[in-house]
């Protein structure tokens, strides 16, 4: 799903934490890998800008997966319904909420509004009318832009306004404090609570282990920019910055939601994805560094249950909510993925698929590229020790749950299965391919073969 093998080459050979004077920024793939772009319109997505520019390290490591997803969704191809989860008390909610979705018809939104749908409330979306107009057509939807200085701009919301309101806004879309400024101001003296979804890019860069939402926020040098930057580096920047401009609007009425890796039934990008496919092709796989280094993740489905139970609950503040409580590791995903594809093989012991760890240091001395020749997976010490650590407990007091990582995985296997030919033709291969694979464990297996045999004896 990330470009050409020749472009997958060009990142593995330099390698993003490599040792090499001419490597990008370490954190470059980490930010674009995480980077929940969710309902976004497609010329004004900052990927869409970066691709431009040719930033050919990042873009065949992930541009083409993020446009996928931004411009199919999961809602138009079958998604997996939403399994009943704990942060959800089930059934209808005692008291039915008004949400107002800015966006909602790409990866999350979606799952936003069936939530709220099963727990009895009333959705109204407002976007440009361009991305899957068809979706949901017994919801009632607003056209305009969320940059009030283009077309219509926010006129449909300030019309509305004047005979109704909402209870809740949700912001899916916002990545320019300028835009967040102008809909939580204009929605801010009629709505009771905005939730927003941010990103843990908002924190600043190098947090170290089981740090929280203490830890400082990333800050730009020039607050009024709108563009990503060549690698990507006003991302995170932006997103506290939007953060701060809801929360200016409706002091004490935002929650401002910060996810990682958000993945499942519907994402296009093979940020997850790749393990599951991975796992179902057979053979000997690669698995990276060690089955202990931690890795974060948060179900799409998990991400939306949880923000429609913070808006029954009237929750807010600031939250991490990057994965597993309990800590997940790069060994759980493989693990699962085996799993269910041994369960679901279409013929008994068709899937013979077996794992071989590779130590982080041989990977990066072979030119693999970790997070883009290895999707997810990032060193667990280092620059990058605290990516995959963040502590969540806050999120979890609030209600939000996780299910089984073999369900994740179920749910994208069957969503992909149910894909038309057409459809499934835009699905790209994340990662490395099979023929490099192959080369680096044939490496490893020499390497290791070569450290083993005793030296010969000296001549006498």
């Amino acid at each position: 799903m990330y470009g050409s093998l020749a472009d997958r080459s060009a990142v593995g050979s330099r390698g993003f934490l490599g040792n090499s004077a001419t490597r990008p920024d370490p954190y470059a793939m980490s930010r674009v890998l995480a980077s929940p772009f969710i309902d976004l319109p497609s010329e004004t997505d900052p990927m869409h800008q970066l691709d431009r520019r040719g930033f050919v390290t990042l873009a065949a490591a992930s541009a083409a997966g993020i446009a996928a997803q931004l411009s199919l969704g999961s809602a138009a191809f079958g998604r997996q319904a939403t399994a009943p989860g704990a942060a959800s008390t089930g059934g209808k909610a005692s008291k039915p909420l008004s949400f107002l979705i800015l966006g909602g018809t790409a990866f999350l939104g979606p799952e936003v509004v069936e939530a709220a749908q099963k727990r009895g409330h009333s959705i109204t979306l407002f976007n440009r009318g361009k991305t899957r107009p068809s979706l949901f057509p017994n919801i009632e939807k607003l056209q305009g832009d969320r940059d009030p200085d283009k077309g219509e701009g926010l006129k449909a919301i300030q019309k509305a306004l004047e005979t109704r309101t909402w209870d809740v806004v949700i912001d899916n879309s916002g990545y320019f404090p300028r835009h967040v400024k102008a809909s939580a101001e204009l929605l801010g003296p009629k709505v009771k609570q905005y939730i927003y979804i941010s990103s843990i890019s908002a924190f600043k860069e190098g947090a170290p282990p089981n740090s929280d939402e203490s830890f400082p926020d990333a800050v730009l040098s020039d607050p009024t920019v709108e563009t990503m930057g060549d690698q990507f580096q006003n991302y995170g920047g932006l997103k506290a910055l939007c953060e701060k401009a809801a929360e200016a609007a409706m002091p004490g009425r935002v929650a401002n939601i910060r996810p990682g890796f958000i993945v499942g039934p519907g994402d296009w990008t093979g940020r997850f994805s790749y393990w599951p496919l991975r796992a179902r092709k057979g053979g000997e796989m690669l698995g990276p560094g060690a089955a202990t280094d931690p890795v974060q993740w948060i179900d799409v489905r998990d991400l939306a249950e949880w923000m429609v139970l913070c808006a029954e609950r009237s929750v807010n503040g600031l939250f991490a909510a990057t994965g597993p409580g309990s800590g997940g590791t790069i060994g759980d995903i493989i693990t699962a993925s085996i799993k269910v594809a041994k369960a679901t093989e279409p013929k008994p012991g068709s899937v013979d698929t077996t794992v071989t760890w590779v130590p982080a240091d041989f990977l990066m001395s072979h030119g693999v590229s970790p997070g883009g020749d290895l999707p997810i997976w990032l060193p667990s010490e280092g620059e990058t020790a605290g990516f995959h650590r963040w502590n969540v407990k806050k999120a979890v007091m609030a209600g939000l749950t996780f299910r089984p990582v073999e369900e994740t995985v179920r749910g994208i296997n069957t969503w992909i299965d149910g894909l038309n030919e057409e459809d499934r033709k835009r699905i790209r291969p994340a990662g490395m391919s099979l023929e490099r694979e192959k080369e680096v464990l044939a490496a490893f297996h020499a390497s290791a073969k070569t450290k083993s045999t005793p030296d010969a004896a000296p001549k006498p």
